[in-house]
């Protein structure tokens, strides 16, 4: 017989006796099964060990309260040993990769090891295997359900709410699931964007397992008409993912069908899409695979920091992809391009709900940007600014800039705010969408219209601006329960240049996240990683420490 390290059994007290009393006398005739009688003391030891052992493995101390409540419970049986279920978390914790996950972080070898000497142990170490398993369950549950880090540990620029498994609820719910497996999926994240994902991995794994795709040499830019030996190599780059049709008659000249495929690689990439091989192009065809590869595993990891509950209605903006979806009952209803946080002023990732519009806005310029860009021009040249609307304001008292000696101010006493009229120069443009939150983030129209059409959009102080903000006002303000706000009425308003506020009658929710992967309806879509947030949370989970 197998023994595991012993831990001393502690039958003095009363929980432990009243348990052995109830599960060894109160069985009516005929008497229990040897193997019943097993699992029952199996029990005893399970509660003798959390109740008493002040040395037990860590990945079984953090989960103490929680196991100790389940096996507390007279009526609850083992999860494990005896159960079949032990074999069953093996064989999905082997496979955990398929979620972006690492076996070996659980361990699976070893509990593999553990699970195969079950028949050979003594009841104590049966025990011991028995927590280990719960234990183990209870992490994957969790990394599955909630992700492997708190987000504000990884990246001080995301700032979601920290979120958790119920353990009590996952052991009762393991002890009546028919099916192991299929109670875990129950803990991965909702969204189809995640399964779409898990869908992309396995994909992008399965060309790693190919050999991944040939690199197309670098050189001049390489452009529809040309006839090149490095044509050859960019059709069987992307023959792998995106096949062609059969081969031209000469490979090596670059037909309107070979542009076609390279127009929608780039926008699959977010490069500009001018059909010509330069060297962001060049740069993305070349990616080895496992770099997208870790771009998806990341994306997952983030979807798992997402609430399950996004709404029926909401707003999700990917800083990342520099772009903006508006969701109806589980449908895309709008997208549409954005402008976010340049990498020095970033774009926070949290989540937050719309309450009011503004029409017509001012805008109070914030004091980072009256400090760090304004002032000097105020002391040299206010009228510049008065003539783009910008006022003074004291107390409630509103300054005509060119009235205000402001060489007689500095940051240290400083006592005005500055804020922009409405009007055409006005750096909101004509709309704000506010969710007040304390990193004064919102969405808003631009004066600055042409930068919407630019493949990076990463120009703003932090907030987003949006390529089509009159249109999302409707759209907006129906999900918010707000009726009689068409087209025709947001012309109206903004035509009268009064600063209107518009209250939502029901908030609609915003999550503000950072995606360098995803998929489109089976279309895989990477994006650079602008922020370097993928770098710090690569970093972290190839680091992350084993606790067995």
């Amino acid at each position: 017989m197998v023994r595991l390290p012993q831990l001393a059994l502690n039958l003095t007290r009363p929980v432990l006796l009243v348990l052995a009393l109830i599960v060894l006398l109160s069985s009516p005739a005929p008497a229990q099964s040897q193997a019943d009688r097993d699992h029952a003391f199996v029990r005893i030891h399970v509660l003798d060990l959390l109740e008493n052992e002040a040395r037990l493995p860590l990945p079984v101390q953090q989960r103490r309260e929680a196991l100790l409540a389940y096996y507390g419970n007279v009526e609850n049986g083992l999860l494990f040993v005896g159960t079949g279920r032990a074999e069953a978390l093996v064989t999905r914790l082997a496979e955990a990769a398929a979620d972006g996950l690492k076996p070996e972080d659980y361990p699976t070898t070893q509990l593999a090891a553990l699970v195969a000497a079950l028949p050979d142990t003594d009841l104590r170490s049966q025990a011991v295997i028995e927590l280990h398993l719960a234990a183990a369950f209870l992490q994957y549950a969790s990394d599955l359900k909630v992700g492997r880090f708190l987000p504000a540990q990884i990246d001080p620029d995301f700032f979601l709410a920290e979120r958790q498994i119920d353990q009590s609820a996952a052991l009762a719910g393991l002890a009546s699931a028919s099916d192991l497996s299929v109670f875990v999926d129950s803990y991965e994240p909702p969204a189809p964007d995640y399964q779409a994902l898990k869908v992309l991995l396995a994909d992008y794994r399965s060309i790693a397992a190919r050999g991944g795709w040939p690199s197309v040499p670098m050189g001049e830019t390489l452009k529809p008409g040309m006839t090149d030996d490095r044509v050859v190599a960019l059709r069987e780059r992307l023959d792998v993912t995106d096949p062609g049709i059969s081969p031209p008659e000469n490979p090596a000249f670059y037909d309107s069908h070979l542009e076609d495929r390279v127009r929608r690689f780039q926008t699959r990439m977010g490069l500009d899409v001018d059909g010509a091989i330069g060297p962001a192009t060049y740069a993305a065809l070349n990616a080895p695979v496992e770099e997208r590869i870790d771009s998806i595993i990341v994306s997952m990891e983030r979807w798992r920091w997402m609430p399950d509950d996004l709404g029926v209605k909401h707003i999700i903006v990917n800083i990342a992809g520099f772009e903006l979806r508006l969701y109806e009952n589980g449908a895309e209803a709008d997208r549409m391009n954005v402008v976010v946080g340049k990498p020095f002023t970033r774009t926070p990732v949290f989540s937050d709900e719309i309450e009011y519009l503004e029409i017509n806005p001012y805008w109070n310029v914030p004091a980072s940007i009256i400090f760090g860009e304004m002032l000097p021009e105020l002391q040299s040249n206010p009228a510049s600014l008065a003539s783009r609307g910008f006022e003074a304001v004291r107390g409630g008292q509103v300054y005509d800039l060119r009235q205000v000696d402001w060489s007689a101010y500095t940051r240290n006493n400083f006592p005005f705010t500055i804020r922009q009229k409405p009007g055409a120069d006005n750096a909101l443009g004509r709309v704000k969408f506010m969710l007040p939150n304390t990193h004064d983030i919102y969405l808003h129209d631009s004066p600055a219209r042409s930068l919407y059409d630019r493949s990076v959009r990463a120009f703003s102080h932090g907030c987003i601006r949006l390529s089509r903000p009159l249109d999302l006002i409707p759209e907006v303000l129906t999900a918010g329960d707000i009726s009689g706000w068409d087209r025709a009425k947001v012309n109206q308003v903004l035509a009268t240049g009064e600063r209107t506020i518009v209250t939502m009658a029901t908030k609609l929710p915003v999550h503000i996240t950072y995606l360098t992967a995803w998929s489109d309806d089976g279309v895989p879509n990477f994006r650079a990683d602008i922020y370097e947030h993928d770098k710090k949370l690569l970093a972290a989970l190839d680091g992350r420490a084993v606790s067995w």
